[in-house]
């Protein structure tokens, strides 16, 4: 399953045309998308760590929504959101921004600039929220840091395990899931322990 469907979007909108629109364009994506409009439930997802992401309403009266963007903040401060409003001005624009907004959207919201908007996000925030491709990017910059150190070339290290440079090149870049038994190559050649690239995790 690719990244972005593991990516949990909320959608907190009062506006039913827009909700219906946006869960239909971001569920089409592969997204993840659930719709909240209780702020109180809203800060509990965030709090839990169960939305990666929030497209927030900050259309006028803007109070309530600049007001949950605060408060948002104030229980995460990483979580990315969004704002929109179907009447933009400069003030709503600052005080969304100055919240750290990671952008703010004028409605009805285009398809294509919503989109690009979101993998701009996924992108700078480092929204990689798939579990085993965080795993594959942990191990295979453990593996490229170890190797590195070695001073071993990638061919060098193939000759040592058998493996191919490719294989072993995925595995650094973390496009590809080593096997146990390619992990367990790879830290005999290396002279670690296999619990090495798990340290932490």
């Amino acid at each position: 399953m690719s990244e972005k469907s593991r990516l949990n979007i909320m959608v907190v909108d009062r506006d039913d045309a827009t909700v219906l629109d946006l869960k239909d364009l971001l569920a089409a994506q592969g997204y993840r998308v659930q719709v909240e409009s209780d702020p109180t439930m809203v800060l509990d997802q965030v709090k839990c760590g169960k939305v990666q992401l929030v497209l927030l309403d900050v259309s006028p009266p803007a109070d309530p929504g600049i007001e949950l963007l605060e408060r948002i903040r104030g229980v995460d401060s990483d979580v990315c959101v969004i704002g929109m409003t179907a009447m933009p001005t400069v003030d709503v624009a600052v005080r969304a921004l100055k919240r750290q907004a990671f952008d703010y959207l004028e409605k009805p919201i285009a398809e294509e600039e919503v989109k690009a908007v979101i993998e701009a996000a996924i992108r700078e925030k480092g929204l990689l929220v798939d579990i085993e491709a965080r795993l594959n990017q942990i191990v295979g910059g453990r593996l490229r840091e170890r190797r590195q150190g070695a001073e071993l070339t990638l061919k060098q290290l193939a000759n040592r395990t058998g493996l191919s440079v490719s294989l072993i090149s995925q595995i650094e870049l973390g496009k590809s899931a080593a096997s146990m038994s390619t992990l367990h190559k790879l830290a005999t050649a290396l002279q670690i322990k296999m619990t090495y690239f798990f340290e932490t995790v």
